[in-house]
């Protein structure tokens, strides 16, 4: 089975890579991985599906009338100049997304798993936006005259005792607190959205409102790994993001013969002083300091999915200085194997044996890192 790991769509928001390295960790991990299996570089995966961009846009000069184009532009923006990836963008409102999600849908409609019916929300009297149970103002125009409102809504209910989130759905060591957190959701998910942007619900009846993009996420990531030739789609994620996100995905994690999980990783510690500290203490070139932060640091967050403690930066810094220093010897191949079998059973111990971590080194480009620090 052919595997490949995909970023979990970065939300287009207002950053870029070089104030917010810590954004790229699921680019970075992803690229590492890839690279480890012998897999071609995969387009980076975008979330433009927001209301934050929706009011964006609303204030963007009047010039700025193609919101796709908008949001393009703005991903552009958050590269360093020349570093845009060499497989492109996607993002969970283009239209080899949008063509996937129709098509999913249609299918899932025909089958009963998705419905359009009658159901209950809560609207904005004012601006009409859905404001989401339990929200005191609406986000979108800030009015406080919410009503309940009946209507057509695509929904899914979750079959009885079918967990959002099971143990074959996440890479890797099993982590059941995480399967507990995705549970707590309502049986019946509204999965249309007030949104001006994005995959549009028109074709089944529902004008005006796009696919949740949570659920559009899921559909991003298998339209790349249907561009890919992948059969096993790896989606990045933190145990926040996944857990957020679990129930939405459960009617689109399967496409053909693609099937859709997730890898859980930790936050990390980008941007905590100690780093630069260790670097000069420790003397590593900007080589050295590419790789440590977009190789090793987004691979050793596999290990610590609950998110790297800045009290371990220490010990990190010192092995990967020692690892990188080291001369390759004889058997560098066969560690690689080694190495490719334990990525594609989700298993990162070898990432601390500094003689593996020495014969693989050589390997991966160092430079044009995505999001280096300056």
């Amino acid at each position: 089975m052919r595997i490949a790991f995909f970023n979990g769509p970065v939300q287009n928001g207002d950053f870029t890579f070089a104030d917010k390295p810590g954004k790229a960790v699921g680019i970075r991990a992803a690229a590492a991985l890839n690279t480890l299996l012998g897999e071609p570089a995969v387009p980076h995966l975008w979330n433009t599906v927001t209301l934050e961009g929706d009011l964006r846009h609303q204030a963007a000069p009047a010039a700025c009338t193609d919101r796709h184009q908008h949001e393009q532009d703005l991903i552009r923006a958050k590269y360093p100049e020349g570093a845009l990836p060499a497989a492109g963008v996607l993002t969970d409102a283009d239209p080899e997304v949008a063509r996937l999600a129709h098509a999913l849908i249609r299918d899932q409609l025909e089958t009963g798993v998705l419905s359009v019916e009658e159901a209950a929300t809560v609207v904005c009297a004012s601006c009409t936006h859905m404001a989401g149970i339990g929200s005191p103002v609406c986000k979108a125009c800030g009015s406080t005259d919410l009503v309940r409102k009946v209507a057509p809504q695509l929904t899914a209910r979750r079959p009885a005792g079918a967990p959002a989130l099971g143990p074959d759905e996440v890479h890797g060591r099993r982590l059941a607190h995480l399967e507990n957190i995705a549970r707590n959701v309502p049986d019946q998910l509204i999965l249309s959205r007030t949104r001006a942007h994005g995959i549009s619900l028109a074709p089944f009846g529902l004008a005006g409102t796009v696919l949740d993009p949570r659920a559009a996420l899921h559909i991003a990531v298998l339209a790349a790994a249907e561009r890919h030739g992948a059969e096993r789609a790896l989606m990045l994620a933190t145990e926040t993001a996944a857990a957020h996100v679990a129930a939405y995905g459960l009617s689109f994690r399967n496409h053909g013969s693609i099937r859709l999980g997730y890898a859980v990783h930790g936050k990390v510690p980008y941007g905590d002083p100690l780093i630069g500290r260790l670097y000069e203490v420790h003397r590593l070139g900007e080589a050295q300091r590419t790789l440590f932060e977009k190789w090793f640091l987004p691979l050793y967050a596999l290990r610590e999915r609950g998110g790297i403690h800045p009290g371990k930066l220490p010990a990190l810094v010192k092995f990967f200085r020692r690892a990188s220093m080291a001369p390759s010897g004889p058997g560098a191949e066969g560690g690689a194997d080694d190495v490719r079998r334990a990525v594609r059973s989700g298993d990162m111990g070898w990432l601390m044996d500094a003689r593996t971590v020495t014969h693989l080194l050589p390997a991966f480009p160092g430079q044009g890192a995505v999001g280096r620090r300056r």
